[in-house]
């Protein structure tokens, strides 16, 4: 059975779907989803393209960024980081191989809810029982192995806290399935998905002028439950740490007075896909953040700024400068500071990944 009849099933036995319910299957349906069936992010073969799929220098980048954390932490042993949405492991594998110095006291988690993905963490990283990188003495204090990291588990799910550490989430929270509303003649409708797949409007039981005071008619705005559910969740799981979300974000009212399949994006085959209700389950389907929805973070910069911060710039012309007296070799070294630079400039584009959002929540 297709992810669309699956929908129309639905549908048909308990009345028109909100668009959570509908994402939620597309995206996520263990078996027909797209995160289980499609390729993903990535270069070859890929759906779309992430910051860690440019190149290595972002995980490198935010290696140091994590043992800057740790030093502000006291160094404590274990060091919890928890990548939500972990996708295929790219990030995790680029930052462990930067080697931070974090890395004996360093207890990777990676969280991811698609079992294809979790499959592939364990093909390109050394994975531990989540049980034994978790483990801690009877007391409550570090586990009996400390040192001995970094140890590295794949999970389904958010770890039990509390924890020292960091929770990570780079573009995972436009993933998550949000509902959707559209301003009427009085009030607010909300945009549901019928038994032929089609768009259907029913009175909205949310108030949407509190999110979008003077919205126009015809307006919509996404409604994002979930995305706050989880930064709250995140932020519940840590005794002292920060979580940190890196994704393309506005603001409600902003999102409002813009069409809406401008911050509803598809991706298909490295391309801008069709409207969201075509190809279910074959197309990647994401929302800008309404950061306004989100609970009220201790720091917002932009990607360039936050990777300027920890480091990219002084990479960045070091690489400058191995290429220039190595260009004329074009030996291995040359190639690769080549490389470094090319991913510098990409991941502090402001017309592109360095335009991103870095929402931080210290705890």
């Amino acid at each position: 059975m297709t992810v669309g009849a699956l929908i129309a099933q639905r549908a048909r036995r308990f009345g028109p779907l909100r668009y959570d319910e509908v994402l939620d299957l597309a995206l996520y349906h263990e078996e027909h989803g797209f995160y289980t069936t499609c390729a993903g992010a990535g270069r070859a073969g890929g759906d779309f393209l992430t910051s860690p799929e440019v190149g290595p220098l972002f995980g490198a980048v935010l290696a140091r960024a994590l043992d800057g954390w740790w030093d502000e932490l006291g160094r404590p042993d274990p060091y919890v980081v928890v990548e939500g949405g972990a996708g295929s492991g790219a990030l995790a594998a680029s930052i462990l191989a930067a080697q931070p110095a974090c890395g004996p006291a360093l207890r990777y988690l990676l969280v991811e809810r698609s079992p294809a993905w979790r499959a592939e963490h364990a093909r390109r990283l050394p994975l531990e029982p989540a049980g034994l990188v978790l483990a801690t003495d009877r007391d409550g204090g570090a586990p009996h192995d400390a040192g001995a990291g970094p140890l590295v588990a794949s999970l389904e799910g958010l770890p039990p806290g509390p924890f020292d550490g960091v929770v990570l989430a780079n573009e995972l929270l436009d993933n998550l399935p949000f509902r959707l509303l559209q301003r009427a003649a009085a009030g607010w409708d909300e945009v549901r998905v019928d038994a032929d797949l089609h768009e259907v409007l029913v009175r909205a039981p949310l108030d949407g002028d509190r999110l979008a005071p003077g919205a126009p008619g015809g307006a919509r705005i996404p409604v994002q439950e979930r995305a706050a559910a989880w930064v709250r969740a995140a932020c519940d799981s840590l005794r002292r740490g920060r979580v940190v979300a890196i994704d393309y974000a506005d603001t409600t009212p902003s999102m409002a007075r813009r069409p809406w399949t401008d911050w509803v994006r598809t991706y298909r085959g490295h391309q801008r896909g069709g409207p969201p209700l075509d190809h279910l389950g074959e197309q990647d389907v994401t929302c800008e953040v309404a950061a306004d929805q989100l609970p009220p973070p201790s720091a917002d910069q932009s990607q360039a700024d936050f990777l300027r911060a920890h480091g990219i710039d002084a990479r960045a012309g070091d690489a400058r400068r191995r290429w220039r007296d190595r260009a004329h070799v074009g030996d291995l070294e040359a190639l690769t500071a080549r490389s470094t630079v090319q991913e510098a400039a990409a991941l502090t584009d402001p017309a592109g990944l360095g335009a991103f959002r870095v929402l931080t929540w210290v705890r």
